[in-house]
């Protein structure tokens, strides 16, 4: 794996790269809210191995890559996705978007299709807050981050261990790496609280169910169960998005949480695998 950062336009994106001389696509991964691209190391791994160049990018605002004031909406997120995929001169990749990311690339899917030929949701993409919330005040209130810049380092990361215990390595690594340490032991979240809120705000416009009908590339959703009431109504949601639209598959992964590409690395890269493999996004 190698760490690096590519001018698009104005911004700076880290990116990190497992480069195959394998003649498979280029698979693009793309982290959810408040996230990093270190979290899909493991799914990355697994990909690599099986013969794929693999590239996980930071988005703007998050991780290593540039933090502007502005520009956080979904379509110019999206564009920003688009612009990358033409600067490195990838041959139409797969791209896969977790939670958030998975709007984001259902979104390049509408507005640029000609820079994939397919794009993957996990646990994602189908998220229309505006369904959930009465108002955006509402939706605001009860999604808004807690404020964890100031908690310290070590403290941090015992909790994550605590709640995630059986998760690989990989994935604790990953999402410790959403901080930023500082020399002082403490930690602040790479996203700062503003800019999370227009991300949010962004997620609350979009409307992903309308966008999704007119789709004529593939579409792979592997979604988590979690066993909770949430899960049921989410089966119904991606049920009735498959059968709006031939291009659509659905897999569903349970019980699993929501970071299930982390979770379960193997099973989730090999998944992608055979859905190539098998020519869906030929």
């Amino acid at each position: 794996m190698t760490l690096r950062h590519v001018q698009v336009g104005q911004l700076q994106l880290a990116i990190r790269e497992w480069a195959s001389p394998n003649s498979q696509p280029s698979v693009v991964l793309v982290h959810g809210l408040a996230s990093n691209s270190r979290l899909w190391e493991g799914a990355a791994n697994e990909l690599a191995r099986l013969g794929y160049h693999v590239i996980a990018v930071d988005q703007r605002g998050h991780g290593q890559s540039s933090k502007p004031e502005v520009g956080y909406d979904m379509p110019t997120v999206a564009r920003d996705l688009a612009a990358f995929i033409e600067v490195t001169q990838l041959d139409r990749p797969v791209v896969v978007g977790q939670s958030w990311g998975g709007n984001v690339v259902l979104e390049l899917a509408h507005l640029r299709p000609d820079t994939t030929r397919g794009v993957c949701g996990v646990d994602g993409g189908l998220i229309q807050l505006a369904d959930r919330f009465g108002s955006w005040d509402e939706c605001a209130k009860h999604l808004r981050p807690p404020r964890l810049a100031g908690m310290r380092s070590d403290d941090f990361e015992r909790m994550i261990r605590s709640n995630y215990s059986d998760w690989p390595e990989t994935a604790i690594v990953g999402t410790l790496a959403n901080m930023q340490h500082h020399d002082d032991g403490t930690i602040s979240p790479w996203l700062t609280f503003d800019r999370h809120m227009e991300i949010l705000r962004g997620l609350w416009d979009h409307r992903p169910l309308e966008v999704l009908s007119s789709l004529r590339c593939p579409v792979l959703f592997t979604p988590a169960d979690s066993g909770d009431a949430w899960s049921s109504m989410k089966r119904q949601e991606y049920a009735h998005a498959a059968s709006q639209n031939e291009h659509v598959r659905v897999e569903w992964f349970s019980p699993a949480h929501h970071d299930v590409h982390a979770q379960f690395p193997d099973k989730w890269a090999s998944t992608l695998h055979r859905h190539i493999a098998e020519g869906f996004f030929a």
